[in-house]
């Protein structure tokens, strides 16, 4: 079960980790006593090996720095634009009626098609990569701001308007923290996505980053690299969303409270 370190004040899963460790065991056993060859389906251990001399040499840590900064700059980028237009058209119906279709259109396209539109406006540099983590991780945020604003209790609005609140003020002041609830698991939702949008990219266009060195390495058939590669963007995607969450708890704490005293 679920347990708190005192030291880190973090919730580990010793359950969740021991099935992780077994996974990992059988991952040994069957390289180990299968014919199937090293090239294609070496050792966990080999690869834990390659990815801590990989690691240390500083060559996957120069490939995850540079897959890092693409990641934050687009969802940092995605979550400004996506809130702020989640807000208006939430808040406001004649905006949303008029902007609904073109959501509702755009949304449901996979985020990887518009790679190639991307390309060919922005080439194949770093803008490429950011422009489409940005169109990626907006579609969440935006929607789950947007039903946030609008599921807000009518009870609270008119509570405003009846202390005289204007309507930025009442925005501003109730619809935007009654909303925060749904933001945030908007954002929470897109850190996954931007990751994997980011590797993606990589992949197709080369030249550097995690994705960049994965698909190099299987083309050159190091295959524990390539291993090695995949775990540490697992590794990655983990940390950030345990960190998205720790971040997420601390700044809702005010939510939980209000929760428990029967206020929302």
């Amino acid at each position: 079960m679920p347990l708190r370190s005192s030291f880190f004040r973090i919730r580990v899963n010793f359950l969740g980790l021991a099935a992780l460790v077994f996974l990992l065991l059988i991952w040994e056993a069957c390289a180990r006593l299968t014919r199937l060859s090293e090239l294609y389906f070496p050792p966990i251990s080999l690869v834990l090996l390659t990815l801590v001399q990989l690691v240390f040499s500083g060559e996957l840590v120069s490939q995850a720095l540079i897959t890092l900064f693409r990641f934050a700059t687009g969802y940092a980028l995605s979550a400004t634009i996506a809130v702020t237009l989640g807000i208006i058209l939430g808040y406001f119906r004649l905006a949303y009626s008029l902007f609904e279709g073109v959501i509702e259109f755009l949304r449901p396209m996979p985020s990887v098609a518009i790679i190639p539109v991307a390309i060919l406006f922005l080439g194949i540099g770093d803008p490429m990569v950011v422009a489409v983590t940005v169109y990626a991780c907006t579609w969440p945020i935006l929607i789950n701001t947007i039903d946030g604003v609008r599921n807000i209790d009518r009870t609270l609005i008119d509570t405003g308007r009846t202390f005289g609140l204007g309507r930025w003020k009442i925005l501003k002041t109730i619809a935007l923290p009654a909303a925060s609830p749904y933001i945030f698991t908007g954002l929470r939702i897109s850190v996954a996505i931007g990751l994997i949008l980011v590797t993606t990219c990589e992949m197709v266009v080369g030249g550097s980053g995690l994705g960049f060195f994965i698909l190099d390495e299987e083309r050159s058939l190091k295959t524990s690299n390539m291993y090695a590669g995949i775990i540490l963007v697992a590794i990655l995607g983990y940390a950030l969303n345990r960190l998205f969450s720790v971040l997420e708890r601390k700044a809702m704490r005010w939510h939980r409270g209000m929760r428990a005293q029967g206020f929302v």
